[in-house]
């Protein structure tokens, strides 16, 4: 299998690049400088990833996906966690699981209250304020790791989509012993994109979700076990995408 390297930006250029191409990534080294945290600061976080619960709302069946979220306002250097809520898509962005009030575990506060956590926000939240005017930006964050135990795992179910907000941001917690999971992004009015697998630990990949339509293909395991952990933020204007109301 070939295995193709991303287009690393440099940070100073990361910016620039979303408006320019729709999407940048940046290596590990690269993300420390984006978000002004160590190397140590995010290896840290990565235990969190060791206690995530089932994803019970599989549609296909499978039983290869394990997750956390919780949602948040981002506003200047403010981080406001809201009460938690569920997740929901149209089916307009997500035919598989769109229109699905998904009420998953939140992410434990031990996490969400740390200072890596929080300044990952602040960064990436101002960052999206450069690209898109200052505003609060309404924020959900999903810790995922996708498993290999049947097989075959898949990170987008889904397919090819838009998340229905303004940016999302992947950041690649540990990849072990796995093949596959190649990235892919075409811009959605055209057949231009790129294809590339994140496979260091801390790469960052941000895109511009109205630009840009994205998808990660299926991985297989090398050795038992083999996982690929990411935490996935999405940066929404204007409120969170409307849930599904529910019964008082």
């Amino acid at each position: 299998m070939v295995i193709i390297s991303p287009p690393y930006s440099n940070p100073n250029q990361f910016g620039d690049n979303i408006r320019q191409q729709g999407y940048a990534v940046v290596d590990p080294s690269g993300t420390c400088e984006l978000t002004g945290l160590a190397l140590s600061d995010l290896q840290a976080m990565r235990h969190w990833w060791n206690t995530l619960p089932a994803d019970n709302y599989l549609r296909d069946g499978g039983r290869y996906r394990r997750r956390r979220h919780s949602s948040f306002i981002v506003d200047g250097d403010r981080v406001e966690q809201v009460a938690h809520r569920a997740h929901w898509q149209p089916l307009a962005y997500n035919a598989l699981h769109g229109g699905l009030h998904r009420m998953f575990e939140a992410v434990p506060p031990e996490l969400t209250q740390s200072t890596a956590w929080l300044t990952l926000l602040r960064r990436l939240g101002s960052l999206c304020s450069e690209l898109a005017g200052a505003q609060p930006w309404f924020v959900e964050t999903h810790q995922f790791r996708i498993e290999t135990l049947d097989g075959i795992g898949r990170p987008t179910p889904e397919g090819a989509h838009r998340d229905g907000v303004n940016f999302v941001t992947i950041l690649l917690v540990e990849r072990r012993d796995v093949i596959g999971g190649e990235s892919r992004i075409f811009e959605s009015d055209s057949r231009t994109g790129e294809r590339f697998t994140l496979e260091q630990d801390w790469t960052l990949l941000m895109l511009d979700d109205i630009r840009m339509i994205h998808e990660s293909t299926p991985i297989q395991p090398l050795l038992s076990g083999g996982h690929r952990d990411t935490l996935v933020i999405t940066w929404r204007a204007d409120g969170f995408q409307d849930e599904v109301p529910q019964a008082e």
